[in-house]
């Protein structure tokens, strides 16, 4: 019997020249994969594995919990597609992307970020920069979505990096 790992990805160097909105995509597309590259090789329990006691933080929790966001701020707040539930996590249990990672499908959970994020950026393309949609203390543009999401995704990867190398050693992608 095969032990399922998580695939490997394929990441892009970031674009250097270029429009304000081909950058920021980039950029954006750049910590996705470096995300997922994180998580390259290693199999569903070591996804699973909370490395630094006593945090529950885990590579797929990190994973999950991007596809919480990604659905947040592209597709429910900037796509104004508010109704969507969330993937998750609920009123019930707010951190359900953190906290129900033991009985998760990792195949599945890495399948659906990766939908999620294909989805997120056909629900902004063809929106401008400087559409805007209500948070919750004022307007916020797209342009702020996508430099807040490359910031999230920046502090995740750096935790991202520490799990990794707490679980095997690897270091870099």
């Amino acid at each position: 019997m095969t032990t399922w790992t998580a695939p490997e990805a394929h990441r892009e160097t970031e674009p250097k020249i270029g429009d304000e909105r081909l950058l920021l995509q980039g950029w954006l597309d750049w910590h996705r994969q470096t995300l997922l590259g994180k998580c390259t090789g290693l199999t569903a329990e070591q996804l699973k594995t909370a490395s630094v006691e006593p945090s529950n933080l885990t590579l797929l929790g990190l994973v999950r919990h991007m596809t919480e966001v990604e659905r947040g701020w592209f597709r429910k707040h900037a796509g104004g597609l508010r109704e969507l539930p969330d993937v998750y996590s609920s009123p019930e249990n707010v951190d359900g992307e953190f906290d129900d990672v033991a009985d998760a499908d990792a195949d599945a959970d890495l399948a659906a970020f990766q939908a999620e994020v294909k989805l997120a950026d056909a629900a902004v393309a063809d929106l401008p920069l400087e559409s805007e949609h209500e948070g919750r203390r004022g307007p916020i543009s797209l342009r702020w979505v996508y430099l807040h999401m490359i910031e999230e995704y920046a502090r995740h990867n750096g935790h991202a990096d520490l799990i990794r190398e707490r679980i095997d050693g690897a270091t870099g992608f």
